[in-house]
């Protein structure tokens, strides 16, 4: 669309029914956009997002079992160097 045509529209209509015809083209344009291309990409998004947050929490509770695990053998290996010890300790004294 040209210029003249543009002028001669608005000289036969006016400014405000032109720039609210051309607010309405750009809100439809504004409306598509989101609909097909947008909302889209949100919802691969959000699923993504849950993914991610799923298997975040598995590591978390990974790690809270690893640390369990961890806590465990190192009260073992602490007992054992305790029972070596008393152990070690009578030998001693029976000799």
């Amino acid at each position: 669309m040209g210029w003249s045509k543009l002028a001669a529209l608005i000289g036969e209509f006016g400014f405000p029914v032109i720039m609210a015809m051309g607010m309405g083209y750009f809100i439809w344009y504004v409306w598509k956009v989101i609909t097909l291309q947008i909302k889209p990409a949100l919802g691969k998004l959000f699923a993504s997002s849950i993914k991610l947050t799923d298997q975040l929490r598995m590591l978390d509770q990974d790690m809270i079992r690893l640390q369990q695990k961890v806590n465990v053998v190192l009260e073992y290996r602490e007992q054992e160097n305790q029972k070596g010890r008393k152990s070690t300790g009578n030998k001693k004294n029976v000799k």
